[in-house]
């Protein structure tokens, strides 16, 4: 197990029964970001890689 997949875990545990719009996952990415400015690198990231995810593989083009 990796160190992040803890928190995906208590994410998981916690709140994995709720249903939520993509919409408010990321408002609550804008305000995560708002917060910790470091981490808005790796946010970005993530939020590129979950809008793409059914994409066609880049590679293949």
């Amino acid at each position: 197990m990796y160190f992040t997949d803890r928190g995906i875990e208590e994410l998981e545990n916690r709140r994995g029964e709720e249903e939520v719009s993509l919409g408010w996952v990321a408002e609550r990415l804008r305000e995560f970001v708002d917060l910790n400015p470091d981490f808005e690198v790796p946010v970005e990231r993530l939020a590129t890689w979950l809008a793409r995810l059914d994409d066609e593989d880049e590679d293949d083009v």
